[in-house]
C-alpha cells in the first residue's frame, strides 16, 4: 500500500480487503510522492495496522499517537514504525476512543477512519476486530463528536472519515445533539463488494462547533 510495504498481524483491521485506509490516506494528502504534513502532531484514532499514522511521521509530523482498543493493532502499528524508521515519532497507545490520553494532550490533527456500519444499541460484539467495522447504536461516533475538539490545540482539525454505507441522517442528528456541524471536506465514489460492482461515496468530515 502506498508504494510501501507492512506487517499485518491477526485479527487486525485488514486495509487489503477495505479500500478505506487508501482513501483515508489520499484524503489527508498522505500518499504519493509528495505527502503534506498534518501538522506537527497527528493523532489517529483506531489506528489498526498503523499505516495512516506511520505515513503522517514520514511526512514530517513530528509528534504522531496512534491508538486502538485492540492490543493487537497496538502491536501491529509499532511494528509497522519501526519498520519505516519513525518508531521515535510514533506512539502508539491501547485506548478506548481518548480515555488512554492524558489529561491535557493536544493535537494539530484529530483523524478517525470510523466504525460506520450501525448496529442496534444492543447489539453484541462477538469480537475486538469486529469493532473495526461495526457501531452499536453509534455510541462511538456520538462519543468522538463530543470529546474529539477538546483533544486539539487552537486552530486544530478534528476529522471524520464517513461512508455512505454508514447512516449519514442518524450522524448528521448525533453532530447536532452534540452542538458540532459537519462540514465536508472531500468526498470520493469508489467501486467497493465482492465484484466491485457497489458504488459507495466515501466523505471528510469536519467537526465543527454548531452554528448558533
Amino acid at each position: 500500500m502506498c508504494d510501501r510495504e507492512w506487517d499485518l498481524l491477526e485479527e487486525v483491521f485488514a486495509p487489503v480487503y477495505s479500500p478505506s485506509t487508501g482513501v483515508g490516506a489520499d484524503f489527508l494528502g498522505l500518499s504519493g510522492d509528495a505527502p503534506t504534513v498534518a501538522g506537527p502532531s497527528f493523532l489517529e484514532v483506531g489506528t489498526g495496522s498503523g499505516v495512516i499514522a506511520v505515513l503522517a511521521a514520514l511526512a514530517g509530523s513530528e509528534r504522531v499517537v496512534a491508538l486502538d482498543i485492540s492490543p493487537s493493532a497496538v502491536r501491529n502499528a509499532e511494528l509497522n514504525a519501526a519498520r519505516h524508521h519513525v518508531a521515535g515519532r510514533v506512539r502508539a497507545l491501547h485506548s478506548d476512543l481518548f480515555d488512554g490520553l492524558g489529561t491535557h494532550e493536544r493535537f494539530d490533527t484529530i483523524f478517525w477512519s470510523s466504525n460506520y456500519v450501525l448496529a442496534p444499541a444492543g447489539y453484541e460484539y462477538g469480537s475486538l476486530h469486529e469493532r473495526g467495522y461495526v457501531d452499536a447504536g453509534y455510541r462511538t461516533h456520538r462519543r468522538f463528536l463530543a470529546q474529539a475538539p477538546g483533544h486539539l490545540t487552537p486552530g486544530g482539525r478534528a476529522l471524520l472519515h464517513f461512508s455512505s454505507r454508514g447512516d449519514l441522517a442518524a450522524l448528521h442528528a448525533i453532530a447536532a445533539e452534540c452542538g458540532r456541524a459537519l462540514r465536508t471536506v472531500r468526498s470520493v465514489e469508489v467501486l467497493e463488494g465482492e465484484y466491485g460492482n457497489d458504488l459507495v461515496e466515501h466523505m471528510l468530515f469536519e467537526v465543527l462547533p454548531a452554528p448558533p
